[in-house]
């Protein structure tokens, strides 16, 4: 038997616990508020619409706040102001991208193209949409050099090779037996360039009419190719001093691009937001290159600048 000690404080344990309990059991909300509508007029808006003044925002002029706020974080202008930078002329070309990087790209892109134009099968299968955009990508490239104002590689057959592969880039649109024989055909002629023998027939305009040397879509390709090789290789500084080269040359070819995308000819070339942010690209990676020739390896505000660019381009334009 337990001691009478012992009961008596199990006793007072047990209701002491209780005690709690039972206020929390009897507690009471207090019962939800009511309001006249001469209560809350002038504290809350009767429509949404009332709440905006002038006109209620739409999507496109959110989009043309997030264009102006894209040109306003970009970097300064690489060029000047006139007239010919804005056409980017021979002289143009030369202050964006040397002509070692010219080069080294085509060759580069030649060598992808070799790999690409393998079988019929392949070629009919899909890879008739990579062969596009390397053909682009050359095209692009030799119009540069075309009108370019210092001395490049292949510059007397700059016009030619332009025209074969930009008619050749513009069928590689679908995959057939023909498209892919054609396509044989720029492979053998881009061999002939980089072997320098150079091409059978060099009958060519010898202006550059963008719109009939390359489309926007793979040029955007190619942009968002240049863009993640810039993140990848540009991760921290270390990273970004390993790679300084490629950092260089792809922050070139990207601020190239982003003034072909605004040349007479291409889609979208007069409207005056496209032109900013193709602009601002441009700009943006032009600073990125500035940065590498300064010793400057710490360019994460640049390569965000230029991610900011694209992106904004994309969500409109794509």
């Amino acid at each position: 038997m337990l001691p009478p000690t012992f009961l008596r404080s199990a006793l007072l344990a047990s209701c002491l616990i209780s005690l709690p309990l039972t206020g929390i059991g009897q507690e009471q909300r207090a019962p939800k508020p009511t309001f006249s509508d001469r209560e809350t007029q002038g504290v809350f808006f009767g429509s949404l619409d009332e709440a905006f003044r002038d006109s209620r925002p739409t999507l496109a002029t959110i989009r043309k706040a997030s264009v102006a706020a894209v040109a306003a974080a970009s970097a300064e202008p690489a060029s000047g102001d006139g007239e010919g930078d804005q056409a980017t002329g021979a002289a143009g070309w030369a202050k964006l991208i040397t002509p070692i990087s010219i080069e080294d790209e085509i060759k580069r892109v030649k060598l992808h193209y070799d790999g690409v134009i393998s079988t019929p099968g392949a070629f009919n299968g899909g890879g008739y949409v990579e062969a596009r955009t390397d053909l682009s990508i050359l095209a692009t490239l030799f119009a540069i050099i075309n009108d370019y104002s210092g001395d490049v590689r292949w510059k007397d057959q700059a016009a030619a090779a332009r025209d074969l592969i930009a008619r050749t880039a513009f069928n590689c649109k679908a995959g057939s037996a023909q498209v892919y024989n054609e396509a044989k055909l720029r492979k053998a002629d881009l061999q002939d360039l980089v072997a320098g023998s150079g091409l059978a027939s060099r009958d060519a305009e010898p202006e550059n009419d963008w719109s009939m040397i390359v489309d926007r879509v793979p040029l955007m390709t190619y942009a968002e190719l240049l863009q993640d090789k810039l993140k990848q290789a540009s991760r921290d500084k270390k990273s970004t001093q390993e790679n300084a080269d490629a950092i260089r040359r792809n922050a070139q070819l990207l601020a190239v691009i982003g003034k072909v995308l605004t040349q007479e000819g291409l889609d979208d070339s007069e409207d005056d937001d496209y032109v900013t942010l193709s602009n601002q690209m441009s700009n943006a990676a032009t600073a990125i290159v500035n940065a590498i020739d300064s010793n400057n390896f710490e360019i994460g505000a640049q390569v965000g600048a230029v991610t900011q660019s694209c992106d904004a381009c994309h969500e409109q334009y794509r």
